[in-house]
């Protein structure tokens, strides 16, 4: 159904040759994993040592600027962030390596098993770590009255800002996966105009560049459309029950697709004219990249079933980019066999390593 395409893109320099090369070495999946729905479904399994990531959190509540729903114009945006610190690897100084923000993707939070995965590994590996939760998302629905849209970059740049002024001078790097993935592309963009504290590099991970045709796809994907389906009503549901005098979104029960239940909900609740203005707001286009003015790493897998290699692999070389396409890893997933094990980390790790010998 989805064609593996074998392909390793990196651009633009001999630097990043070299790490495509280690990513062929760390990340090659058993010939048991290489279908990208397994991969993507795989992706949800959550191991025993994925807790150490929660241990010692402290939550943390971001003003994170103006309500650009209107809704609230009396105060600002309030975000929820998990903040856990580092610990020093043996015969390390006790001084974190930098911090690290994690950014989940649409129906996620800062539990999400890609978050707590990647979070405990980069905690073992000296790293402080936030992940923050975008509105609507994890245990937040009564923080603010406006419901989630993916074009509220302003307030996720806010905080952003506010966790990257926690990094006090050290390497703060900003990691997201998914739609997440697309709001830290958008943020590495603003960067120039609206300059992030402490960031070393920005990392996107299977990034949602095309948010209409991946809108497309996951409607026609049987399993991931009914899984993204529900999680979603049940978000709509949540903020009905808090806001009643606001919200009633009990139809869309009967909705069969994201794509229509998108259509109501931006007609109905947004300043758009529909689901494809509103899609086409978070777009990211190949030449915003032009403008970079932050190191940003993007991630992918050409077996991805909802974010085609190609909405990656167009992308303008610019000195500030880095872009690689696994042939497998499916969407968010990147687990492999003998011992099942989760590689996202492994990969993260090498962006971060390299980055490291090149400052």
């Amino acid at each position: 159904m989805f064609p593996e395409r074998r392909m390793m893109k990196a651009q633009p320099n001999s630097d990043s040759q070299h790490m495509a090369s280690d990513f062929k070495d760390i990340y090659m999946p058993h010939g048991l994993l290489r279908n990208g729905d397994l991969q993507t479904i795989l992706g949800q399994h959550i191991p025993e040592d994925a807790s150490i990531v929660m241990e010692q959190e402290q939550l943390i509540l971001f003003d994170a600027g103006p309500d650009r729903t209107e809704l609230e114009t009396d105060r600002a945006v309030r975000l929820l962030g998990v903040y856990t610190p580092g610990r020093s690897p043996l015969n390390a100084p006790p001084r974190p390596k930098g911090l690290a923000m994690l950014l989940h993707g649409w129906e996620g939070d800062s539990h999400s098993a890609y978050n707590l995965i990647l979070g405990s590994e980069l905690i073992r590996a000296g790293y402080e770590v936030v992940r923050l939760n975008m509105r609507d998302h994890g245990p937040t629905h009564h923080l603010n009255k406006g419901i989630f849209f993916a074009t509220l970059v302003e307030e996720v740049h806010a905080a952003t800002h506010q966790v990257g002024l926690l990094a006090a001078g050290r390497p703060f790097f900003i990691i997201g996966a998914s739609l997440g993935g697309n709001f830290v592309v958008r943020i590495a963009l603003r960067h120039q105009r609206n300059p992030i504290p402490n960031l070393r590099r920005a990392i996107a991970v299977n990034p949602v560049l095309n948010p209409r045709r991946a809108c497309i796809l996951l409607d026609d994907h049987r399993l991931l459309q009914r899984y993204f389906r529900r999680r979603w009503l049940e978000s709509l549901m949540k903020k009905q029950k808090l806001f009643p005098d606001l919200y009633d979104f009990t139809h869309l029960a009967s909705v069969p697709t994201i794509w229509e239940m998108s259509d109501w909900v931006t007609k109905s609740m947004s300043f758009y004219s529909g689901v494809e203005e509103y899609l086409d707001a978070y777009t990211v286009k190949p030449g915003e990249f032009l403008d970079l003015a932050a190191p940003l790493t993007i991630l992918t897998a050409a077996n991805d079933p909802l974010i085609p290699s190609d909405d990656i692999e167009t992308l303008p070389a610019h000195p500030q980019l880095q872009v690689y396409v696994l042939p497998y890893g499916g969407h968010v997933g990147y687990n492999d066999l003998f011992p099942f094990r989760n590689c996202l980390p492994d990969l993260i790790k090498q962006v971060l390593i390299q980055d490291a010998d090149n400052n």
